[in-house]
């Protein structure tokens, strides 16, 4: 079978992409790229933002126009909330954000007429669906790859008042920890050199295990089992950011100096609105931390503009707070009502031409911040 995919938004999407692929791969698969013959095209699709719907079934019609002759299969985060929307589109196959062999079993099954479904009940969930990450780093071709993704959690238990997606992929689920180290294992000997611990919400790795595993723990022996091959985390909750964490984190030496942060806000009032469990001081605190323990580190974060309720003056505490907070990037984006959720029911919604204006405003202060720190870097040696 020859296939082809294209995946949309997170790093878990793409590493659950190159889980389907490797699967397709130990069956006897062979990967093309969309537009040179393939029997299947396979798209990963995101739900996150009104925006990433859009762009998710462009990319299906897109594929339909370059493959006239393939089956279509999606799955990913869209599928999994509206996959009568996605049977409009006249796919073949249509899966969730789970049971990755089983979507692959049912590409294979083939069928003719109305499209095959594999949707589940991501809230019924309860055990991590381990799958393998692509340990194909492609040496003598232009594909060959620095870094891979290592997934080692799922779900999210939060339940933020804008995000849909605890709904699409169920309670906090972690991949153990000898798992984990097996895993990075395989990635080092297979030629890699970074390896991007990534998972819905990282910060939680643990919770469902029993032996009071936390993050620090599966960090340690990831690290452990790279040896030399460099480690870097995933986007953090910087509420779980604490002082001991930061030490703890410091004293392992191949870890990448760099943390992302799921910051969305720098009002305390906003915050709240948005169900988040920090404030701006934890924010200043855990920064301060990283900054004391990781000199010269990279600190980035996201961030979202015209939440419901966001005054003008609340913005400008956002602004303020995150020109002092010196970023050296930031991934904005204006508010995307997602329907199902508490933010999308809330009162004083906020214009979308006055959410994409702050987004703006934002974006040249991300722009300046990201340029002081490159700047800051000139003349100092670093390790690739």
């Amino acid at each position: 079978m020859r296939f082809c995919t294209v995946t949309l938004g997170c790093k878990v999407n793409q590493f659950e992409t190159s889980a389907i692929g490797s699967i397709l791969d130990l069956r006897g698969g062979t990967q093309v790229k969309p537009g040179e013959g393939a029997d299947v095209c396979i798209v990963n699709t995101c739900a996150v933002t009104a925006e990433s719907e859009r762009k998710s079934r462009q990319i299906v019609r897109r594929v339909r126009k370059l493959e006239p002759d393939a089956r279509i299969a999606v799955c990913g985060c869209l599928s999994q909330m509206a996959p009568s929307e996605i049977e409009r589109l006249g796919v073949d196959f249509i899966g969730g954000t789970g049971d990755r062999n089983g979507f692959v079993s049912m590409i294979e099954d083939c069928s003719n007429g109305r499209p095959l479904t594999l949707i589940d009940d991501p809230t019924e969930r309860r055990l991590f669906e381990e799958s393998s990450p692509d340990f194909r780093s492609h040496p003598d071709t232009a594909r060959r790859m620095t870094r891979s993704l290592l997934k080692i959690q799922d779900g999210c238990d939060n339940y933020c008042a804008y995000c849909i997606v605890p709904y699409l992929r169920g309670p906090v689920r972690s991949l153990p920890v000898d798992r984990a180290a097996d895993q990075t294992r395989r990635l080092r000997e297979s030629g890699f050199r970074e390896i991007i611990v990534t998972g819905i919400e990282i910060s939680s790795y643990g919770r469902d295990l029993d032996g009071g595993y936390a993050l620090i723990d599966v960090v340690r022996e990831i690290c452990l089992a790279a040896q030399n091959t460099r480690v870097r985390l995933g986007s953090l909750d910087p509420g779980a950011l604490k002082e001991e964490l930061c030490r703890d984190l410091s004293l392992i030496p191949n870890l990448c100096p760099h943390f992302h942060l799921s910051l969305q806000s720098g009002c305390d009032d906003t915050l709240r609105r948005m169900g988040r469990k920090y404030g701006a001081k934890n924010v200043r605190e855990a920064m301060a931390s990283l900054r004391h323990f990781f000199p010269d580190c990279g600190i980035t974060a996201d961030l979202i503009t015209g939440f419901p309720g966001e005054t003008d003056d609340e913005f400008i505490q956002t602004l303020e707070f995150i020109k002092s907070a010196r970023f050296s990037d930031m991934h904005i984006f204006p508010f995307s009502p997602r329907p199902g959720t508490r933010a999308a029911d809330m009162p004083d919604q906020i214009e979308k031409s006055v959410r994409r204006k702050r987004a703006g405003i934002a974006a040249v202060a991300a722009a300046e911040m990201a340029q002081e720190y490159k700047l800051s870097r000139v003349g100092k040696v670093v390790e690739v």
